[in-house]
């Protein structure tokens, strides 16, 4: 039998379907492998209520709510009872409306609040609500931007939004993307530099190189291993350089281990500096490591995916005073700037499509060279990816919304509360400031009364403070008051990391944040 005879009409069935299948049939209906295709299947009109119904839950229960401190920033529950107030399984039938409704309910309930005025745990927080709509329609569409054909708007809007950024950066021409992460930019580069190193590799692999090595701080993101790791070059040929006091690359340490490197017949074909250091927030002296990378010839890569937002102040853009000098660099406005997860841009100093030359597999059921518009908005084939989603758009939408000077308010907000909070901590005792902060992020210990006491700062001493930051962090979560993160770092016993962001945050939520801290630590 043909796979034409396997089609009958409604008189013709030789297998009985089942009766939800011939519910509502239609006169022109068929049977192909023992569907009914009679038209959709999807309830629409269910299906538009539900969608009503939880965005009215959205507006209730996070919009409206967003920067009500008087909400918790977390109902914390263990995992496993958060497994069974949530009902994780899947189930062969699927749960009624009412039920799906409250699992809504749940998820949000049971979610942490990252734009709460007290979230303070994570280099990201706080709600713009012009990105916000930004992603309701973009989801709403579920775009993929690869080509101008099915993505015309989100790729005409990502374009403006590179070509602004590079302005900020100095430079008057260049390509850029955006990626899944920081993580992903930084690994893009470390791609680029060795391309550009060597283009056989594309080709021929990893057996048609030396042995190439890349050059860090100690302060770097843990990314750049990451991307040692996955593309083959190995770990142990990441090789990082010093950092001082403050957490700044020292340039003269970096010349040394290039020059080592090269001794040991290894090829150098990168340096990665970080501006804004993911525990620190420091910034690397830029035009100091240009001048190395210039002198050597290397490939240089700026991770300011934390600390990039600063160029969009007059006031702090001196802190990466000499970014104009990298080959690549890499952003996130969804820090900073709260453009929303995600919102990563890699940008790079070229007009050679090296990003495309490096990355582009030219499918021929996409990127098609005869089509009747202009092929070069089909920027897909830059990518390492095939869909994408449209994260630029959010950004566009807010930096139209509010204007590279109301972008630059928020920024000069954030560092000036900053700074507050760190004057208030100098000034309270049971509190001891460890850097003086350079950009958004306040280190600090909480010091309980019982370690006031204590004149001999021992073994003894540091090891009961490392336990007062874990003991408080859980004490806040369980109920729910504020979020900020702790760790230890080099000879430095946990500490608290507290980052502000958010506009919506007040003074008065920096000195609860101290008053919070003593009330739930003093008795350790």
């Amino acid at each position: 039998m043909t796979s034409s005879q396997n089609i009958y009409t409604t008189g013709q069935m030789e297998a009985d379907p089942s009766p939800q299948e011939t519910k509502g049939v239609k006169k022109n209906a068929v049977l192909m492998e023992c569907v009914v295709l009679n038209g959709p299947i999807i309830d629409s009109d269910s299906g538009e209520k539900f969608v009503e119904e939880v965005f009215r839950i959205l507006m209730n229960e996070v919009v409206y709510k967003a920067t009500d401190v008087n909400e918790k920033v977390c109902e914390w529950k263990d995992p496993e009872q958060l497994k069974k107030l949530l009902d994780v399984n899947i189930k062969d039938i699927g749960e009624p409306h009412q039920k799906l409704l409250q699992l809504c309910q749940n998820s949000i309930k049971y979610s942490v609040k990252t734009s709460h005025p007290r979230f303070f745990n994570q280099l990201y927080g706080g709600m713009d609500h012009y990105s916000l709509a930004a992603r309701f329609i973009t989801e709403a569409l579920n775009p993929s931007v690869y080509t101008y054909e099915v993505s015309p708007v989100f790729t005409l809007t990502e374009e403006a939004v590179l070509l602004k950024m590079m302005e900020l950066l100095d430079w008057k021409e260049g390509d850029g993307i955006f990626s899944p992460g920081g993580s992903v930019s930084n690994m893009y580069a470390v791609n680029l530099a060795r391309y550009k190193y060597c283009p056989d590799i594309k080709e021929h692999g990893l057996s048609s190189v030396p042995r190439l090595v890349m050059f860090t701080s100690e302060e770097c993101h843990y990314s750049m291993k990451k991307a040692a790791a996955f593309l083959g070059i190995g770990t142990h040929n990441v090789y990082f350089v010093k950092a001082d006091d403050q957490g700044k690359m020292i340039p003269e340490d970096l010349k040394k281990q290039v020059q080592n490197a090269k001794e040991e017949g290894a090829v150098p074909f990168l340096v990665v500096a970080t501006s804004g250091t993911t525990v620190l927030g420091a910034f690397d002296p830029l035009d100091d490591i240009a001048d190395i990378c210039e002198e050597h010839k290397l490939w240089f890569h700026v991770d300011a995916s934390w600390g990039g937002s600063a160029l969009i102040s007059r006031k702090y853009k001196k802190l990466l005073h000499g970014i104009s000098r990298a080959d690549s660099v890499a952003w996130n406005p969804h820090k900073m700037l709260m453009a929303g997860l995600q919102c990563c841009a890699l940008l790079v100093k070229d007009n050679m499509d090296l990003l495309k030359r490096c990355h582009s597999a030219e499918a021929s059921y996409l990127f098609q060279q005869d089509k009747f518009y202009d092929v070069r908005y089909d920027t897909g084939d830059k990518s390492i990816q095939c869909s994408r989603r449209a994260d630029a758009f959010k950004f566009w939408m807010m930096w139209k919304a509010l204007g590279t000077l109301g972008l630059e308010e928020r920024v000069n907000r954030a560092l000036a509360l900053s700074k507050y909070l760190a004057k208030e901590i100098k000034k309270r005792d049971g509190f001891e400031l460890i850097w003086e902060p350079e950009y958004a992020n306040i280190c600090f210990w909480y010091i309980p009364p019982s370690l006031r006491k204590m004149e001999n700062k021992g073994p003894e001493y540091w090891q009961r403070l490392n336990q007062v930051a874990p003991t408080i962090k859980e004490r806040m979560m369980k109920k729910g008051s504020m979020m900020i993160g702790y760790q230890p770092h080099r000879d430095k016993v946990n500490f608290f990391r507290h980052i502000i962001i958010s506009p919506q945050v007040s003074r008065e939520d920096m000195d609860f944040v101290l008053d919070e801290i003593d009330l739930l630590g003093r008795d350790l």
